[in-house]
């Protein structure tokens, strides 16, 4: 049972989530057009700052609620899992305030002496705000997701998108006459609107949930002893703690790029503009892609946790492997064909997006190529850290990920300062973080649930339908393009080749049933589909 709520779970999120995402490309293309890449610089240096705090604000505490909810929900303790939900919203409430008046307040100082760009004041203020609000929010979110209810995280998150693109575009066109600073703190405030419509919606929807819950807090009292909110504040502190600054190291990573990367450029002899702009491409487009598929392998961590958490509380060991092996698989044959893809079509996949600047493309292709590497290494990683995080092993993934960014750190520094790598070198850099990461993450998920994963099922079935399928995708974008002389109709034509190779390979290989497909939201539909096709 509770693999098919990981795989709806993982599914409703992974929807939200990819719309969420290219929405939010859909942000960037016209930004981009719009400002060029100094402005996206300076758009660029607000984000892993505002990441940075969120991080500090919101990763560990909704997945600390989520788990602990689903604990007491297993065993029909509603009425302590909405206690769990009010003390951590209060919580969530004081660090927003706190982070808020320190980006916004210490704007000035970090955009002088950190970033060394006065640029960076007006996008860094405008976004400031939206640390009060997404925190709050994401307090109701990990309630319902401890209810494996994912619904109301997915509207909200798809609400608080479509405001954040809408209030972006719209601020930055008008003030793109003040500065391009002025610009792209426009689109910075986006994110803070963004946050407002969000939580208005996800509000809501608990109000209009709120009587089935009190429904149930009633009907199971006889969990007369209501825990202290000083006890559940230690509960949430010593799960997410860990979690948080796990959470945090990559937007550390992030923030160190962003200061390590254009000062190393000039060390190799780049002209400080042409390294500014180098920067703006790793940025704009890069991080763009590369982000993508990661919302889709984000899901199924978040899907994982409630439901491993409570086989695990249940002593449901074999449930536990499971569900295990379900996610390490979803999350490859999520991954794999993302990264195949974008690395074999990365430059038209670039100018489909991005036309406005060829140039540009041309040179952050070769990033982007290196950079899918860690698509699929994130996948899996992303999930192990939900496995980890779900039985208790919180603190693990936080070394593991705290070793591999001491590696990238160190590895940015030297390789991007090397004229032949470049900009080239932070991705590299990447690779080798995420392998590192990955390695002991896997590791310690074996030692820690004695789980057997199945290579050949998980790793080895779906790796050979990406690549077939990628072969596929380039083979066809080369003889389309021949015909018909576009690249943006031959790059669209041949995804929908390789989506269609990809999902004949993965039926035929069985790296996914039929019946874990009809899991699926209108899974049975599909199912009736495919009969058609492939039996």
């Amino acid at each position: 049972m509770s693999g098919n709520k990981i795989v709806k779970g993982a599914a409703i999120l992974g929807i939200a989530g990819l719309i969420v995402k290219l929405l939010g490309v859909f942000l960037k293309i016209p930004l981009t057009a719009m400002i060029g890449e100094e402005g996206m610089a300076y758009y660029g240096y607000a984000y892993p700052l505002y990441s940075l705090f969120l991080v500090i604000a919101t990763a560990g505490i909704p997945v600390a609620i989520s788990r602990l909810v689903s604990e007491k929900i297993a065993i029909r303790d509603y009425a302590g899992a909405h206690n769990v939900f009010k003390v951590s919203r209060g919580l969530l409430l004081f660090i927003g305030v706190v982070s808020f008046a320190i980006c916004y307040f210490g704007a000035d100082w970090i955009a002088k002496y950190v970033f060394a760009d006065m640029g960076a004041l007006l996008p860094m203020k405008a976004i400031a705000p939206a640390l009060i609000f997404v925190p709050v929010m994401s307090a109701y979110r990990g309630y319902f997701q401890g209810r494996q209810n994912m619904n109301p995280t997915a509207v909200s998150q798809f609400i608080e998108q479509i405001v954040r693109v809408g209030v972006g575009l719209l601020l930055a066109f008008y003030l793109l006459d003040v500065s391009l600073e002025a610009a792209a703190a426009g689109a910075t405030f986006g994110a803070t609107a963004g946050s407002v419509g969000g939580l208005l919606v996800i509000v809501i929807i608990y109000l209009c949930n709120k009587k089935a819950i009190n429904y149930y807090i009633k009907k199971n009292r006889h969990y007369n002893q209501r825990e202290r909110k000083r006890d559940i504040i230690k509960q949430i502190i010593w799960i997410s703690v860990p979690i948080t600054i796990g959470a945090a190291i990559l937007p550390i990573v992030n923030f160190a790029d962003s200061m390590l990367v254009t000062r190393r450029l000039v060390a190799g002899g780049f002209d400080l503009e042409i390294a500014r702009n180098m920067y703006g491409q790793l940025s704009a487009y890069c991080n763009t892609m590369v982000g993508l598929p990661a919302v889709l392998t984000q899901a199924i961590a978040v899907a994982m946790v409630p439901a491993v958490a409570a086989a695990y509380k249940l002593n449901k060991t074999n449930e536990v492997h499971d569900n295990i092996n379900l996610g390490l698989r979803i999350s490859m044959i999520m991954g794999m064909p993302c990264a195949v893809g974008m690395a074999v079509l990365a430059e038209p996949i670039l100018l489909l997006l991005f036309p406005s600047n060829p140039a540009g493309v041309a040179s952050a292709a070769p990033t982007l190529m290196i950079m899918c590497i860690s698509v699929v290494q994130s996948a899996v990683l992303q999930t192990t850290t939900g496995v980890l995080q779900a039985v208790g092993k919180q603190s693990l993934p936080v070394v593991n990920l705290a070793i591999g960014a001491v590696a990238k750190i160190v590895f940015t520094y030297l390789f991007v300062a090397i004229p032949a790598l470049n900009i080239m070198g932070a991705a590299l850099a990447t690779v080798v973080f995420y392998t590192i990461a990955l390695t002991l993450n896997i590791y310690h998920v074996v030692k820690y649930t004695n789980v057997k994963i199945n290579v050949v099922l998980n790793f080895v079935k779906p790796s050979i339908a990406a690549l077939l399928m990628g072969a596929a995708a380039f083979a066809s974008f080369k003889l389309i393009y021949k015909v018909l002389e576009s690249s943006n109709m031959a790059c669209l034509l041949a995804i929908c080749i390789g989506v269609v190779v990809y999902g004949i390979l993965i039926l035929m290989t069985k790296a996914i049933t039929k019946e874990e497909i009809a899991r699926l939201p209108k899974g049975d539909k599909l199912v009736r589909i495919l009969d058609k096709f492939v039996k």
